[in-house]
């Protein structure tokens, strides 16, 4: 089966691939060997809190402190 790589860089997966793999949205993309390896993923939304937390680098400790700090007023 054939995949199109439009010229915006998107990849058009086979409808029948699609059905296969049912309802998901995200695919972790990997480099093996050459290859193109596409994994189904279903993100959780807390999952996508945390890594939103991790990636401005706010701790537990920090939020904690907002939470008390907020609670004063």
């Amino acid at each position: 089966m054939l995949a199109k790589l439009t010229s915006k860089n998107q990849l058009t997966l086979p409808k029948s691939i699609t059905k296969e793999v049912g309802d998901v949205e995200y695919f972790d993309v990997k480099l093996e060997d050459g290859q193109i390896v596409l994994t189904p993923v279903k993100i959780q939304k807390a999952d996508a809190v945390r890594a939103k937390l991790a990636q401005l680098k706010i701790s537990e400790d920090d939020i904690t402190e907002a939470v008390a700090w907020a609670r004063k007023g």
